[in-house]
């Protein structure tokens, strides 16, 4: 491999390197890096590094839960489709853990697809408070919509909104807000060389005007004493360090309290800008109303009976939207802008039935529902969307090593596969 980066990328480079040049470009005839972090939502990182279905190579120095791979498909892993892992660059786990302490609290990941930093983030949350997790590309929010669900998030909420609309509707209502901001890429030409014909220096600073104009609403979601943590994988100073001291110049209330840069030359990831940013305590803070939760009686008497026959756990906080049934995360407000996915969808009325949903069965816990253990044969063919021979009845998880795969309905010895049609694999 030998990637070939922009030659005026490589003439500012040089400039700002000096001595370390050579070693920064050396790095463009390597491979670029791969890492997993696991997901202690389901599995801590020491057990799953007891069953992990490829090597781990070293954990990633500012991520307790990553760990370098070699694996070129991680994702071909019934372990992947039970949400204990999520693919993520290793340089890009760096953002989310500058937000220390934040169980409990209301976090908002302003550009959030495909939601590698978001799902970092509630793992750090442990199921504790509210995350908004938002993305203004529809197609882009659905991957991220699907990865929330993989990983069986509870508090989650996936919304479809242009950063100046959230703001409009949740002024100063968040804790902590990550700016993932859509950058130049710079740091994503090994991963991803489609980015170089991409990259220009009219580019870079499209990116830093737009950057500028995000990092204001952020400024205005955030309540007061809140924290922002604004982060890029690209090394143009306009867009890192410049960005910030624009930021900071014209919001007089915040202090910048950490910065990290990393780049290829220096440690073993592709490139990542990330700064910790507080706002002073003063000002007021939003209110905003709560989420009207309800459900129609018959409908919650359809859903008490599937849960008291199938479930051992309980749901609260019910709420209709259309034919579907949700149960929505505590301290939601009401919602003002495009929602994908609010807390936890338990399933659908058809037909005076109750049909439970994928996403009800990924944040499922050994012992609170009755599972159909797997072995890894017909967990890759559960994954296929095949049906499989099963000697007990009624709606059961289908489950490799004690983790969730989905729903199978059995009757007569057969077990019918409700694994969504969109995500079925033929995994070898």
């Amino acid at each position: 491999m030998n990637t070939v980066p922009p030659a005026e990328f490589l003439n500012r480079m040089r400039a700002a390197l000096g001595g370390e040049y050579a070693d920064f470009e050396g790095v463009y005839s390597l491979p670029a890096e791969r890492a997993i972090r696991v997901n202690t939502l389901k599995i801590s990182a020491e057990e799953f590094a007891k069953i992990s279905p490829f090597p781990l190579e070293g954990a990633v120095p500012w991520c307790g839960d990553g760990f370098y791979i070699s694996e070129e498909k991680p994702g071909l892993f019934p372990e992947h489709a039970a949400g204990l892992y999520y693919v993520q660059e290793p340089s890009a786990m760096c953002a989310a853990p500058l937000l220390k302490d934040i169980r409990g609290k209301t976090v908002l990941d302003l550009c959030s697809a495909p939601g590698g930093k978001g799902t970092q983030l509630a793992a750090q949350m442990a199921g504790e408070g509210l995350l908004f997790l938002n993305e203004i590309n529809f197609s882009r929010a659905k991957i991220l919509s699907q990865n929330v669900e993989r990983m069986g998030i509870k508090n989650a909420v996936v919304t479809v909104a242009s950063p100046a609309a959230l703001a409009q509707n949740y002024a100063g209502f968040f804790n902590c807000v990550l700016v993932d901001a859509p950058c130049s890429g710079e740091g994503m030409f090994r991963k991803e060389q489609t980015a170089i014909p991409e990259w220009s220096e009219q580019n870079v600073e499209m990116c830093a005007r737009r950057q500028s104009e995000i990092l204001d609403c952020a400024e205005r979601l955030l309540k007061p004493g809140g924290r922002i943590v604004y982060s890029t994988c690209t090394f143009a100073e306009v867009e890192d360090e410049g960005q910030v001291q624009s930021f900071l110049s014209r919001h007089g209330a915040f202090t910048l309290l950490k910065q990290e840069k990393l780049y290829p030359h220096r440690v073993r990831g592709e490139g990542h800008f990330a700064v910790l940013l507080q706002k002073d305590g003063a000002g007021e803070q939003s209110v905003c109303r709560p989420a009207r939760a309800g459900v129609k009686r018959e409908a919650e008497k359809l859903w008490r009976d599937f849960e008291g026959q199938h479930l051992n756990t309980r749901f609260g906080n019910l709420c209709m939207v259309g034919e579907a049934l949700y149960s929505l995360p505590q301290g939601m407000p009401e919602l003002s802008v495009q929602t994908l996915r609010a807390g936890v969808r338990l399933g659908e009325f058809t037909n005076g039935r109750f049909t439970p949903s994928h996403s009800l069965a990924m944040c499922l816990k050994q012992g609170e529902a009755g599972f159909f253990e797997l072995d890894e044969k017909s967990a890759r063919a559960y994954i296929g969307g095949l049906t499989l021979p099963c000697n007990k009845s009624g709606w059961l998880i289908a489950a490799y090593n004690g983790y969730p795969l989905g729903w199978v309905k059995s009757s007569g010895g057969v077990a019918k596969n409700h694994y969504p049609k969109a995500l079925r694999l033929i995994l070898q």
